[in-house]
Parts: C-alpha cells; structure tokens; sequence
C-alpha cells in the first residue's frame, strides 16, 4: 500500500467528504476519488459507501483506518530513525579498551559520548591487544583503545596517538631498589625479571629486551603475565622486578614502587583504532570526541 495513498484515504475518513481531503492535501478530487478506488481494487473490497449526501465509512473501511494511522506513524518514524542513524544519534557502540592504559579516563569519554548521543546504546569490553585484534576480525567491536597494531595490518586502520607513555621500573614496597626516585637499567642486572608477555605487546617486549642488552645483560625473565594487574600483583608479593608502561600506576598498585628509569627512553604510545572501513555514524561522532579530548586526557596521563 501506498503511503501517499493511505493519506488520502485517512483524509476522506476524517472528513466524510472527497473534496475536503482533496482540499486539506492540496490536490483536485479526482486525484483522491482515484486513490480511494485504487485501494478498493487492490483490497477487493468497499471501504465507504458513497451517496449524494455523504460519504460513510465501511465496516472494512475502520478497521483499515485503524490499521492505516499505525502505519503512518510508523513510517514517519523509521525516517526519523533513519535520519538520526546518518547523523550517529541511535544505533550501537562497541568499545574495546585496555584498562592499564584507559582506565582513569574511559568513564569520562563514554559519560560525555552518552551525553551527546543518548541513543546510541554503547557497550564496553576490556580486552587485551591480540583479543581487540581477533574481535575486529569478527566485527564484534567498532573502537578499540591499545597499543601500535602489527604491523601486517597496520594499513586496514585508521590509528591515531592517545598519549605516549614512558618505561618504569616498577619493585615491590621492601625491595632494596624501592628507596632509589630513579634508577639505571643496570641496577635491575641480577633481578628476576617481570615482563609483559610478548603476544600481547610485541613492540613493548622486544625494546625491553634489547634495552636490557645494551645495558650489558640478558633479562632473566620468571614471569609473563598476559594482564598488566597480575603484573602488579607478583611484583607486590616480591616474585620480581618489572619493566612496564607507567600508565599501569593507575591500576591497583598498593606494595609496588614506581622508578623513572634514566636511560630507558623508549616510548610506548596508546592509540585510538577504527577500521578504514567504516560506514558508522555513531563510530564517527565518538571518535571526533576523543580527538577533542585528547590534550586532556595526554596530560593527565603524564
């Protein structure tokens, strides 16, 4: 059926009268008598019965009045529906996010994204780096927060720079090293070393080892936690040094120390990824959002 055809019908409901919807629609009588006939034709039934008098509305003629407002209402609302999905105000938000590195500022971003797009039903979920890549592949996220991407997909993304972190060596509360402000990476020599496992920062793991040897030693590594908060709790319980992203301070660090190190200059950015490919609205306006929040967020991270 018709839309413009059912306004028509609706009209003549309304008014009992062929020439006052034509008038209320700004067309001629003939153009509705036609409507009106079509429909009848098409429903194979009568829907007003028509005499020199008036125009009364058959029982089949109500109950597609009824029905015909509904469908109205509904078709304006899905171009609402559709206008406002263009312009990013409904639909879905998928957010992946590492919380070592997001955590005291992830609240804020979705809080104020809310704000804006009340619509826009978002979704959170903490995921390591190797998860946010598998979850892409399967697009089951849209944003992802982490560190620099492999660099065999790097081009099917769009990656822009969050904050750039710096390297700490982080040891528990009664470690010897814990009454240094700073250390050297020489220092952490015959420590039992704590290191981030490799699958989940490449980058991150490979400079850490190669920081080590030009510091004249090879890393004894015990540990390679996949969770930057297991990292601070083996530390704490005195299982060894680490060498990590300071942004982990944010996580709960209580017994663990946090030492500049002064020739570890190594930096390691978070960065914010889409997908080149990307026909979401809702995508777009939060990623012009936290591109607007950046200097903020860069400088609390420091």
């Amino acid at each position: 059926m018709d839309i413009k055809i059912l306004k028509s019908f609706i009209s003549v409901a309304a008014h009992q009268s062929f020439s006052a919807a034509a008038r209320e629609l700004n067309t001629v009588q003939p153009a509705i008598s036609r409507h009106i006939a079509m429909l009848e034709d098409e429903l194979g039934v009568a829907l007003f019965i028509r005499n020199s008098r008036e125009v009364a509305i058959t029982s089949a003629g109500e109950q597609l009045l009824h029905d015909a407002k509904q469908i109205i209402v509904l078709a304006d609302k899905a171009k609402d529906q559709v206008k406002r999905a263009q312009q990013g105000q409904v639909g879905e938000l998928n957010i992946a996010y590492l919380s070592s590195a997001c955590l005291s500022f992830m609240a804020d971003l979705i809080r104020s994204y809310s704000q804006l797009y009340p619509d826009v039903h978002v979704s959170l979920f903490e995921m390591t780096a190797s998860e946010q890549i598998a979850a892409f592949n399967q697009n089951r996220i849209d944003v992802g927060f982490s560190r620099p991407l492999p660099a065999g997909i790097q081009d099917e993304f769009i990656s822009t720079d969050i904050y750039i972190d710096k390297l700490v060596a982080v040891v528990g509360a009664h470690h010897p090293l814990a009454q240094y402000s700073q250390i050297s990476l020489s220092q952490l020599q015959q420590q039992k070393m704590i290191l981030f496992h490799r699958d989940e920062a490449v980058g991150l793991f490979d400079d850490t080892i190669m920081m080590c040897k030009q510091a004249g030693f090879s890393a004894n590594i015990v540990s390679q936690p996949r969770h930057m908060q297991t990292l601070l709790t083996e530390v704490a319980a005195g299982l060894g040094v680490a060498i990590a992203p300071y942004c982990i301070s944010k996580l709960y660090s209580q017994g663990c120390h946090f030492l500049p190190i002064n020739d570890a200059h190594k930096s390691i950015p978070t960065q914010l990824h889409v997908k080149r490919v990307n026909y979401s609205a809702a995508v777009d306006g939060f990623v012009a959002l936290v591109i607007a929040n950046q200097p903020s967020i860069a400088k609390s991270m420091a």
